[in-house]
Formats: structure tokens, C-alpha cells, sequence
């Protein structure tokens, strides 16, 4: 019988930002997010530039982040920070998110990431999605947190930065269990949406909380 492919085994290539290297492309972003199918929490983006043949050695432990232990993702994320990468994050809250749907909300934060880099990029890698209204030449690829670099490496990005919000909610907030499941709609969410009904960070507009009438 034939193994199941190990998905750590397949680790993102460089494939994408070489070909734009060699296009003329010096500062290529990777963009993704963290959070859109979330209950309650905002959705996270970051974009992140890699610098020209970087060569750092943690390159070779990047996956999609949701490949990895939240142990590994820490630890990529605080070298990433000590490496002279520069980063950018956006942050898009519940309350805008049903104002705007998910899909939007997801591009606005990926938007407002860029906004934070120092230098703007000159081509987007993004994962799934393409911005519109912006001019920098773009091109959305999907699954692309798996098969790109740059992209794998924003993925991780991305959801550290949400994973420590839900934290910090969490404590605002103890009786839901954001600690542990980060606002994803596992039994045990669901189970204390029942018993608490919702909060001010959860989203209205989704199906499991929109069906309740509490808020606290």
C-alpha cells in the first residue's frame, strides 16, 4: 500500500520569487492571512519581504503555518524579527468584519500590512486572493502558504500575531476558551457560546453567533 505523503516533506520553494528576480523584480512581498474563518477574534494579515537569495538557515523549518506546533511558529517568528526581514501586519476588527464581510475584511488587512512596510514592494505574492484598487503588479496563487516561500513565511507571521491577540482576549474574556482554541468554532466554543451567549469580539454575521440573541 502506497504512504500518505508527509505534507512537513514538501517544504515552500523559491520557485516564484526567483522567476521575478530574474524578471527585474528586487523587493517581492508574500502576503497572507490568519483568522478568516474564525468566530469571534479579528482576521490578521502580514506581508513579509525576503531579501535576495536570502540564505538564513531557519529558512528550511518555514511550512504553512498550520503545518507546525505553535512552539516552531514562535520560535520562526521571533528569528524572522531578528533577521532584518521586513514585515508589515494588518489588523481587521469582528465589528468591521461584519460590516464589510470576511472576504473584504481579509483584503483590507492585507492592505493595511503593506502600508506598514518602510519600503513598498514592487511585485505581491498573495495567498488565494488578488487586491484590487492596488497598482503593484500581483499575482494570487492558491495554497500558496504551501507552495511559496514568502507567502509561508507571512502565513506564520500572521497567525502569531492573531494567536497572541486571542491570548490577550482570552484574559479579557476567560469564560470562552480563546486561549485554547483561538476563536475557531470547535465544540468547545460552541458549547460556551451556548451557555454565555456572545461578546463584543465576536462576529455577529456568522452563522453560530448570529443565531444567538445574548451579548455580554
Amino acid at each position: 500500500m502506497k504512504k500518505p505523503n508527509n505534507p512537513l516533506a514538501s517544504k515552500p520553494a523559491t520557485r516564484e520569487e526567483q522567476a521575478l528576480f530574474a524578471a527585474g523584480y528586487r523587493r517581492i512581498a508574500g502576503l497572507d492571512e490568519a483568522g478568516r474563518g474564525a468566530l469571534a477574534g479579528p482576521v490578521v494579515a502580514a506581508a513579509v519581504v525576503l531579501p535576495l537569495n536570502a540564505d538564513f538557515p531557519w529558512l528550511n523549518r518555514v511550512r504553512d503555518s498550520k503545518l507546525l506546533s505553535p512552539k516552531t511558529r514562535e520560535s520562526l517568528f521571533e528569528m524572522m524579527n531578528q533577521s532584518c526581514i521586513e514585515i508589515g501586519t494588518g489588523i481587521v476588527a469582528p465589528h468591521i468584519i461584519d460590516a464589510v464581510n470576511i472576504l473584504n475584511a481579509t483584503k483590507k488587512a492585507m492592505k493595511l500590512a503593506l502600508e506598514q512596510l518602510q519600503n513598498q514592494p514592487d511585485f505581491l505574492l498573495i495567498d488565494a486572493v488578488i487586491l484590487p484598487g492596488i497598482r503593484t503588479p500581483q499575482k494570487g496563487i492558491i495554497k500558496g502558504d504551501r507552495l511559496c516561500l514568502s507567502i509561508a513565511c507571512a502565513s506564520i507571521v500572521a497567525k502569531v500575531t492573531r494567536d497572541r491577540i486571542m491570548m490577550e482576549l482570552d484574559v479579557k474574556y476567560p469564560q470562552y476558551g480563546f486561549y485554547n482554541h483561538k476563536g475557531y468554532g470547535t465544540r468547545k466554543h460552541l458549547e460556551c457560546l451556548q451557555s454565555y451567549g456572545s461578546c463584543k469580539v465576536h462576529r455577529m454575521t456568522f452563522a453560530p453567533v448570529k443565531a444567538l440573541s445574548r451579548i455580554i
